[in-house]
């Protein structure tokens, strides 16, 4: 899963893909490096980040998901996800072509299981704790990888008791959203024991912040090579989506990885 931001803020590459033709130049190098989804967002959820209102985030992310969609339309072989919290732009964002809503909210609310369940898209569930806004100020666990399995087993009979279809549906931990560096690393460390049986796992932990802090980098570009770590050590616990920045090094990482263990 390729991570394409229309934002003007978004942690690790905000405001760089804010022109249309550059926005889509870099989806398509994206997609020739072996990206098989391509989550476009307008809004950014880094820790601390203002929320923008629904019309704003609309005139980010449609003409690129239109754009994609007219891609898809000549040949090119990927899926359209949209990053959204927002039940209109998920709508919106699913009549311009996206297939899958990406939703770091969790689908708390029942209008974002509606917009999804009525079009027959999939659903990413993320476990947050808090809201972007506030979710690093003090996150605290007793047990961090029970709260996540326990909001997993929660969504997942919202979401099917509307009448999703439970093999629509993959499940995200939600690497530094609401977690401190120990709760990230045992969400890592205990992947296996998040696992539903039909939901694939997602991973997001490109460039993230925990990185930098585990291993005292604090540059950005220095979180490339510990993210391709983080990327195999996940596909070796269970995980089958991989959210990142840089897809080329991650999806290399990860065919030598899926060698190793089908040898």
């Amino acid at each position: 899963m390729g991570i394409l931001n229309v934002t003007p803020d978004s942690f690790s590459d905000g405001g760089r893909w804010l022109r249309l033709d550059a926005t889509l130049e870099h989806a398509d190098e994206m997609i020739r490096h072996g990206a098989e989804i391509i989550d476009v967002g307008g809004e950014s959820t880094r820790p601390g980040a203002e929320s923008v209102s629904e019309a704003e985030e609309m005139r980010r992310v449609l003409p690129v998901i239109e754009e994609l969609t007219r891609l898809q339309g000549h040949g090119s072989r990927f899926v359209i996800s949209t990053d959204t919290m927002k039940p209109a732009v998920a709508r919106a964002a699913i009549r311009a072509g996206a297939s899958i809503v990406n939703d770091v909210g969790g689908f708390r609310d029942a209008k974002m299981i509606e917009a999804a369940k009525e079009s027959g898209a999939g659903l990413v569930v993320m476990h947050m704790q808090g809201e972007p806004k506030t979710m690093q100020s003090d996150p605290h666990y007793s047990d961090v990888c029970g709260a996540v399995r326990d909001f997993f087993c929660r969504a997942l009979r919202r979401c099917i008791g509307s009448g999703v279809p439970a093999t629509h549906i993959a499940l995200d931990s939600g690497i530094g959203f609401g977690k401190t560096p120990g709760n990230n690393l045992a969400l890592l460390r205990r992947m296996g024991e998040l696992a539903h049986k039909n939901q694939p796992l997602v991973v997001g932990v490109s460039r993230k912040s925990f990185i930098g802090k585990v291993l005292g980098l604090p540059a950005m570009e220095d979180r490339s090579w510990p993210t391709v770590a983080l990327t195999c050590h996940s596909r070796e616990r269970g995980a089958r989506v991989f959210r990142v920045h840089e897809v080329k090094p991650n999806v290399e990482a990860l065919r030598m990885t899926e060698a190793i263990l089908s040898a």
